[in-house]
């Protein structure tokens, strides 16, 4: 089955989203895109963002003394994304864990789906170096090029382009982890794109899962106690509570 995604956050970053799905991701397709009454917020000791439904977070904004937004803040950009296989989300539900859940959408594209794969080499000084941190590696700067850090003038919402159905991860966690002040992409690639791609990221958490799950490919886990008694007969808790050793066998089964 066939989906299409909307990503606003670090899966906006191409290397990202390949190291997610386990690909080149060739038969992908992208282009700028906007959700509306949604806002996209910090969280509190991340990298990065929740979005929520404004009718949600608007409790954030009377909280912190902030006034009513007008419909054009309460606007999130990001990629619309067509063409992932039921893999490639059983992936990105593992990556974006039980703080999200995902939920059915509809985005406006904001340009022509281009392919993922024909992305063009920067030129100039690599994105994502800071003073404090070392720029990402080369394929990585290359795809920091595929989504522009500076989103383009928003078109008059009157005019967007017809919706189109996307799945997204909609934040479900506690509101109080959550700050008022909104995510932007262009800091995330400044400040910190370079601990999620390229070789900084070989062991970064957040991949973890979503590693091991895909090393498995596809494959289950089948546990079994086996006798070691020598009599034939499984050995049973009685037993084993009685002092018989008993082993425990994981086989690997399609």
């Amino acid at each position: 089955m066939s989906h299409s995604a909307f990503f606003y956050g670090t899966l906006l970053h191409p290397s990202i989203l390949r190291r997610v799905i386990g690909h080149e991701g060739t038969q992908l397709e992208i282009c700028p895109a906007i959700l509306l009454e949604h806002t996209r917020h910090k969280i509190r000791n991340a990298d990065y963002p929740a979005v929520l439904p404004y009718s949600t977070s608007r409790a954030l904004f009377q909280a912190a003394g902030k006034p009513e937004l007008p419909p054009a803040e309460r606007t999130v950009r990001g990629t619309f994304v067509r063409g992932l296989n039921d893999r490639d989300i059983a992936l990105l539900d593992l990556f974006e864990g039980d703080e999200y859940t995902r939920e059915n959408v509809a985005v406006h594209p904001l340009g022509p789906p281009t392919p993922l794969s024909s992305a063009p080499a920067p030129s100039g000084a690599t994105p994502g170096s800071t003073a404090e941190a070392p720029a990402v590696d080369a394929p990585a700067a290359t795809d920091a090029y595929v989504v522009p850090r500076t989103a383009s003038e928003l078109p008059p919402l009157e005019a967007l382009p017809p919706a189109l159905a996307a799945e997204t991860y909609i934040y479900a966690g506690p509101l109080g982890g959550l700050s008022p002040e909104l995510w932007t992409y262009e800091d995330f690639v400044r400040d910190s794109a370079w601990k999620w791609v390229g070789s900084g990221a070989r062991d970064e958490d957040y991949y973890v899962e979503v590693d091991r799950r895909r090393e498995l490919a596809g494959k289950t886990l089948r546990t079994a106690i086996v006798d070691v008694l020598g009599n034939g007969e499984e050995a049973t808790k009685d037993v084993a509570a009685a002092g018989a050793e008993t082993t425990v066998v994981a086989e690997v089964r399609s």
